[in-house]
């Protein structure tokens, strides 16, 4: 190791969609006093494209949902020749042998009498946030105060009853994060999470309305990785050390530590899991604070086309392997079923996929996703972290943790570094303001 620190900046840790918006913000501001560290031998992440006898798919699926026309606008000047589609989603439900159009608690009206009606009494005796009620007696007695929702599961009983929640909230979400709902935050999943109230449901069954925040999606021809490109051409290619991890830090010197040197900084930018970096600066916690689950992506290719008018499709039912699947050929208009299939892991779980795939295979089968297809080509990762765990003691510690290293001239950006639950563009949103803020506080944070 070279003893001798060198000296930058801004030091960025990850050359992920957080990284590379940071320096090109950086850039951008007539800032090029830069340096990512990436301990891949690429950039991207997770968000990474792979090409495979014809098909393209990602890590999983990363569906841009645009609220800011000018980070769009941006990023496709730098994308020449690359065609972007623009689709409207068509979401599935899998429920009892018939697909229900998503949201399922807008839904209801779609499901067999006696459970449609089932949702819909608890439904109207459990409390909404308009109320602030809850169920109680029986016929028109007046219902008590509820108490207020302190985990996620507490939530989807309050709003939605006991059979919507149990029907579908409760086993899909336990399926996505692998663990139980009930020691994840009401907020767990912010503005991303469906919400409707008695008279958005009653609405939906006379003039649909299905709209979510990403109702409409773009996808570029070449896969996801594409954007992420457009993101590297604002920053300079001999700025990013890849297959050079961070491996220690030292905060009272404001020095970094990889396999191969020191780096002195004057800031330090990390889009790494937050409870990585908190181990690496030395700073007192508890790891156990810091919860999260895996998912093992499979990205499958048969020999001929499938199920049509669907991008993705939801599974509640414990019996199947996976959660969701989704349909690249029919966002792609080709003629070949391509698939991405996610099932989520606790976090210490062994995952085994060429031991899964042949059970992966027989549920889509069950599902009735193919049809005597052959697979043709297939692909798999494990996304690890995948999902954080948020909890009020995350939130309570990540706070706390947080401020002592802003203090110290260390910031911790995006999903994994925020320990929250956000979209690829409120990632390029995130450094783009941190970035501003730099340039009105000079050198501090």
């Amino acid at each position: 190791m070279d003893s001798t620190p060198k000296a930058v900046r801004n030091l960025i840790v990850g050359a992920g969609i957080s990284g590379l918006a940071t320096a090109a913000a950086l850039g951008d501001a007539g800032d090029d006093d830069y340096l990512i560290l990436e301990a891949d031998d690429a950039i991207g992440g997770y968000c990474k494209t792979v090409h495979r006898d014809g098909f393209v798919w990602d890590y999983s699926g990363h569906f841009f949902h645009f609220k800011h026309p000018e980070i769009e606008a941006w990023l496709r000047a730098r994308m020449p020749g690359q065609r972007v589609r623009v689709v409207e989603k068509k979401s599935f439900i899998e429920y009892g042998g018939r697909r229900i159009d998503f949201p399922f608690q807008k839904n209801i009206h779609q499901l067999p009498q006696d459970e449609f009606i089932d949702c819909l009494h608890d439904l109207y005796f459990a409390r909404t946030p308009a109320a602030g009620v809850t169920g109680g007696a029986s016929g028109g007695g007046a219902r008590a105060p509820a108490a207020a929702e302190t985990s996620f599961k507490e939530m989807l009983y309050a709003r939605f009853g006991r059979s919507i929640a149990e029907k579908f909230l409760i086993p899909y979400n336990e399926k996505l994060y692998a663990c139980d709902l009930g020691t994840l935050d009401r907020d767990a999943m912010g503005r991303f999470f469906p919400h409707a109230d008695l008279t958005d449901i009653i609405r939906n069954m006379r003039a649909a309305d299905n709209r979510s925040y990403n109702s409409t999606f773009t996808y570029p021809e070449g896969g996801a990785f594409e954007y992420v490109r457009a993101l590297a051409s604002a920053v300079r290619e001999d700025a990013i050390a890849l297959g050079e991890p961070l491996i220690g830090l030292d905060l009272a010197r404001k020095v970094a530590r990889t396999p191969a040197r020191e780096i002195r900084f004057e800031r330090l930018i990390s889009s790494a899991p937050f409870v990585r970096l908190a181990e690496l600066s030395g700073l007192a916690h508890d790891p156990a604070v810091f919860n999260w689950n895996k998912v093992l992506v499979f990205n499958l290719g048969f020999d001929r086309k499938g199920p049509r008018d669907v991008h993705w499709i939801y599974y509640p039912d414990r019996s199947t392997a996976f959660y969701r699947v989704g349909f690249y050929d029919n966002i792609f208009d080709t003629d070949r079923l391509s698939l991405y299939v996610e099932i989520g892991f606790p976090r210490n779980a062994e995952v085994d996929a060429g031991a899964l795939l042949p059970r992966v295979l027989a549920d889509l089968a069950r599902a009735g996703v193919t049809d005597g297809h052959r697979l043709v080509a297939h692909h798999s990762v494990v996304m690890n972290p995948a999902y954080v765990h948020i909890t009020q003691g995350s939130i309570a510690a990540h706070r706390a943790l947080a401020g002592t290293l802003r203090a110290h001239g260390v910031c911790s950006i995006g999903r994994y570094g925020g320990w929250t639950y956000c979209s690829i563009e409120d990632n390029i949103v995130e450094a783009r303001a941190l970035v501003a803020l730099f340039a009105n506080a000079g050198a501090g944070v």
